[in-house]
């Protein structure tokens, strides 16, 4: 009996040929920008393929506003979670120029896209790890030998015999942001600071907002100067919707000071955050610096002191939505002056004295007394040094409403 002819539909000769030509891209090596337009021709679709650190890889699209479409991700534009086993290596975007492209071919497309970006970017992620995990050791100071720190440096590419400092960006987003917005943060970082330090290493840290810190080979404290400014520059640039914020230390000539140029950077950033500053180094925190010493070595003691004046406050601004640090800090800054103090707070007299007498009460420190005033100051700066943040809220207090206060007679 004869054999019957299979049956061909042209759906299926369709994913035949999109097979083919995705295929012929991968084996020929033409690269993920070629993929990506052969891609776009089987989906008949204008795409975009980005990796998961939101790196774009490849945009075939017919114009700048349709690229833009693209990397923005909204509208119609058709997200697609690339996959490879349970792990995310990168997302499709593409938006349909005319119809829908039928479900197995984005299947089919989706899965070689997954595949290829997985193959091509995994010696690079592992670089990245690798980096990563000699910056967590150096400033964690689990790597001590200075010849085993430069030879690991010398491993990732980072030469930093002759000198090298620390810089810690942050990124905050003031907007929700979708996708891996802080893989994007480090991508940003790291493509800033190399332009100006070749080789510079980094790490992204845990939490809600990304920071990123950084290992910049200098040989001169103005090129770690002008890697911080690259860096903030990039990070505005590229990342709309957050706020910023680049601390950077001193330059550490000998690689075993890195330990110390990480906790420099780190106080600088937590002083720029709490004086809502974009950029800060370490020579310019002024007295924060004489605290560095304890943030290194006796973080606990820091802490303690902190407990001892300024927590109690914080702890009732958080419970009761008053504002009793924010106090503090402006009557220390206008010099004990309790007009002008609430002329800053656009607040009255009365309530500027009746929170200060509030301060006295939780913390048993008279901030009219000259050592009332420096144990309190310092105590401002551990806090800060520490980056604690204080609680924000409407002052609630006797003699103020929501924020508002009510009209009294003057004394």
């Amino acid at each position: 009996m004869p054999e019957r002819a299979t049956e061909r539909t042209p759906a299926g000769e369709r994913a035949e040929s999109v097979l083919d030509e995705l295929s012929e891209a991968i084996e020929s090596g033409a690269g993920l920008p070629a993929l990506t337009r052969a891609a776009a021709r089987a989906l008949g679709a204008s795409v975009a393929l980005i990796d998961r650190s939101s790196a774009v890889l490849g945009v075939a699209a017919s114009s700048q506003a349709e690229e833009r479409k693209l990397l923005a991700g909204e509208g119609d534009v058709v997200r697609a979670e690339l996959r490879v086993a349970d792990t995310a290596v990168g997302e499709l975007r593409y938006r349909p120029r005319e119809e829908a492209p039928a479900a197995a071919v984005t299947r089919m497309v989706s899965t070689l896209l997954a595949l290829e970006v997985e193959r091509s970017r995994s010696p690079e992620w592992a670089s990245d790890e690798a980096a990563a995990a000699f910056v967590w050791a150096l400033l964690g100071r689990n790597v001590t030998d200075r010849g085993d720190i430069v030879a690991r440096a010398a491993e990732l590419g980072a030469g930093i015999e002759h000198g090298a400092g620390v810089i810690v960006a942050r990124a905050a987003p003031r907007t929700t942001q979708a996708g891996d917005w802080r893989g994007r943060v480090l991508t940003v970082a790291l493509r800033a600071v190399r332009s100006v330090g070749p080789g510079s290493v980094g790490a992204l840290g845990d939490g809600e907002t990304a920071e990123v810190v950084s290992i910049v080979p200098a040989g001169e404290d103005a090129q770690l100067a002008r890697a911080a400014r690259a860096l903030e520059r990039e990070l505005e640039a590229a990342l709309s919707g957050f706020s910023i914020t680049v601390a950077r230390s001193r330059l550490a000539e000998d690689p075993v000071d890195l330990y110390r140029a990480g906790k420099e950077a780190e106080l600088a950033a937590n002083v720029a955050e709490a004086e809502g500053r974009t950029m800060l180094a370490f020579e310019d925190t002024g007295a924060y610096r004489l605290l560095l010493p304890a943030m290194s070595e006796q973080p606990s003691e820091l802490e303690r002191f902190y407990q001892e004046t300024l927590a109690p406050l914080a702890a009732y601004d958080d419970q009761y939505e008053t504002d009793l640090v924010n106090t503090v800090e402006t009557y220390l800054e206008n010099d004990g002056n309790v007009a002008q103090t609430a002329a800053s707070l656009f607040t009255h007299r009365h309530t500027v004295r009746y929170r200060l007498e509030r301060v006295k009460e939780l913390t048993g420190h008279d901030i009219g007394s000259s050592e009332g005033r420096e144990k309190l100051s310092l105590g401002l700066k551990a806090m800060r040094v520490l980056g604690i943040a204080s609680a924000a809220g409407p002052a609630m207090e006797p003699g103020a409403e929501g924020g508002r206060v009510r009209p009294l007679a003057d004394d």
